[in-house]
């Protein structure tokens, strides 16, 4: 198993309210426009599943697991060409100040591990700036 982490991010909202938006998969109808056209398709969600294709890669599908109120968020792959599971930490540092810190962990084969880490490091990245930046 593998470890990708993205650096820690400073959120402007309470991390009850950051939680709840985040523990809640219906919730990304919100981003859904933000998604640059071609990146994925066939985006489906309920509150506790999310799923989509992605180009040269093909479906993924991921479940909710385990949820800890204003701390955690857990995900696994239900669908995937890896096998992934993703933890959304949380903590709050202040009254409107949450912190969150991504972290996936992958079960990427050894001939495979050259080739993908630097795209995974920067994917990780990518998406915990992009759950900082919503509107919650």
């Amino acid at each position: 198993m593998t470890d990708f982490t993205s650096s820690i991010q400073q959120i402007p909202y309470n991390a009850d309210r950051v939680y709840a938006s985040l523990s809640d998969l219906n919730n990304l109808s919100k981003v859904q426009s933000n998604i640059p056209e071609g990146a994925i398709s066939e985006l489906t969600f309920t509150s506790d599943t999310c799923s989509f294709n992605v180009p040269n890669i093909g479906t993924i599908a991921l479940r909710i697991v385990e949820r800890e109120p204003a701390k955690t968020v857990k995900l696994v792959t239900e669908k995937s060409p890896v096998p992934f599971t993703c933890w959304i930490q949380l903590a709050q540092a202040a009254p409107e100040d949450t912190r969150l810190k991504l972290t996936l962990r992958a079960d990427i084969p050894f001939m495979l591990k050259g080739m993908v880490s630097k795209p995974l490091e920067n994917m990780v990245q990518k998406v915990a700036e992009a759950l900082a930046a919503l509107p919650y």
